[in-house]
């Protein structure tokens, strides 16, 4: 199958994804996608709850593409939505803490009874 930018009426773009935080409590994905829509075509918007009580955490994702991705990084930080100052930047992978190997173990060589072990 041919890439997007192989595709006719498809221009060589890469899809950024953007860091929006500060968000206002009350913010949702329309008010993200409405908000970043003047600075180009927003391919997605998201404001990340709680898995517990679905509330805002305060902060979302918003994905655009690279151009415009870059201008509403500079011209939105900083920029006011709901009466908050908004921190926009580009997205970083999240950092996962490596895994170390193995479980608990057992807890030693204390004696658990009465009777012998062999």
């Amino acid at each position: 199958m041919e890439s997007p930018g192989e595709l006719p009426g498809w221009s060589n773009c890469s899809v950024k994804k953007i860091y929006v935080g500060n968000l206002p409590w009350s913010a949702t994905d329309a008010d993200l996608r409405d908000f970043f829509s003047s600075f180009g075509t927003v391919h997605s918007a998201s404001v990340i709850t709680d898995r517990e009580t679905g509330r805002s955490r305060g902060f979302g994702f918003v994905e655009m593409e690279g151009d415009s991705a870059d201008r509403a990084i500079s011209e939105a930080n900083g920029r006011d939505l709901g009466g908050r100052s908004l921190r926009v930047n580009e997205a970083q992978e999240r950092q996962r803490p490596a895994r170390s190997g193995g479980g608990g173990g057992g807890g030693g060589g204390r004696d658990r009874g009465g009777r012998d072990r062999w």
